[in-house]
């Protein structure tokens, strides 16, 4: 699934095909990217000029003008947002622009495309993006959870943007095994990991992200971010600062990559 990286990526890329220019037409063609009635979201779309793009978490939000709303997406597991990508059977949304277009694919269709007169309902249940929180916020958050670090990290009302990739990476450059409690983790290890999550994020963005199957960016190029994963899909292979095989744990049910020597098991002990 893209995440804040790869997402933001996206609206870099997107940003100077599409802001300030108008939607001629627009065409859905999923129930389950667009539910509802696609009809008429097409017609509400249609004319209306596109004032800015930008990012919370893993939603692109899209403002537009003549009188206003928000067009969001979410790019789900497999979902592409292309700017000027030829039509193909997984294409489920199409905007046609004044000058270009902009497309939609989704292969498995878990993304959404929505439109609302205000805020959309999902992002306003999204914790502070996690390129925008503070550290002291951050640690004062962390530490009053009793929630193990992978599924807390995961949580998109606590912090939003990271998801498998990132939490795995972060959680081993802090050197924090993923089943460690929040609330055990000391103010200047939460510190730290803040850190280490503002700088494994930028260091991927400059990267274009990482492609793992079927992300790239606005423009159709894969992120190259992958190639410096630490841990995230090498179990077997060597860590690269200690020389142990990284192991693959299940971990509230999604598969999670760590260091045995280098991510101690949690104790009794704060971390």
């Amino acid at each position: 699934m893209p995440e804040l990286p790869e997402v933001d990526t996206v609206v870099r890329t997107i940003a100077p095909h599409i802001v300030g220019r108008r939607i001629l037409a627009a065409d859905f063609n999923s129930r389950f990217v667009t539910p509802g009635d696609r009809d008429a979201l097409a017609a509400c779309l249609g004319g209306r000029l596109m004032t800015g793009v930008r990012r919370h978490g893993k939603f692109i939000l899209i403002g537009l003008a003549e009188p206003g709303g928000l067009l969001t997406i979410h790019l789900g597991m497999t979902g592409k947002l292309l700017h000027d990508a030829e039509r193909n059977a997984y294409t489920h949304g199409y905007f046609a622009l004044d000058h270009g277009a902009l497309v939609y694919e989704d292969i498995r269709q878990f993304g959404r495309i929505e439109y609302s007169d205000g805020q959309n309902p999902r992002v306003a249940l999204l914790g502070p993006d996690a390129m925008a929180i503070g550290a002291q916020e951050f640690a004062s958050r962390l530490r009053a959870r009793d929630t193990k670090l992978k599924p807390l990290l995961l949580n998109q009302a606590f912090v939003a943007g990271l998801g498998n990739i990132y939490v795995d990476e972060i959680l081993f450059r802090a050197r924090l095994h993923p089943l460690t409690a929040a609330s055990r983790v000391t103010a200047r290890r939460a510190v730290e990991m803040h850190a280490i999550m503002g700088q494994i994020l930028l260091e991927s963005i400059e990267q274009g992200g990482s492609s793992i199957s079927d992300y790239v960016d606005g423009d159709g190029r894969k992120g190259s971010f992958q190639d410096r994963h630490r841990v995230y899909g090498r179990a077997g292979e060597s860590c690269y600062d200690c020389g142990v095989a990284i192991e693959r744990i299940v971990v509230a049910q999604r598969g999670t990559h760590i260091c045995p020597r280098c991510q101690k098991k949690p104790s009794s002990r704060r971390a």
